[in-house]
């Protein structure tokens, strides 16, 4: 029973550190990370959090498609691109 425990606690501490990185990507907000400060390494760093959390087969396809939707926003986003001012 403590294994269960332990690793409850393990795997909720990877996923809790995953949604800030996965919200900052998605956002297009740069953020410290080890993988780097900009949307992207944020987003494959968070999303990676997160499905390390759920590692079972029957999540793949929900991995994968927050995943592309993920990129989606960390690049055009909904919004389309911000102009940047000359």
């Amino acid at each position: 029973m403590w294994q269960t425990i332990l690793l409850s606690f393990s795997g909720s501490l990877v996923a809790g550190n995953g949604l800030p990185h996965f919200i900052r990507g998605i956002t297009r907000r740069r953020y410290p990370s080890g993988l780097g400060n900009g949307p992207f390494p944020n987003l494959v760093a968070g999303w990676a959090g997160l499905v390390v959390r759920y590692p079972a087969l029957s999540f793949a396809s929900i991995g994968v498609g927050v995943l592309l939707i993920g990129l989606f926003h960390a690049d055009p986003g909904a919004f389309g691109r911000e102009e940047t001012s000359q």
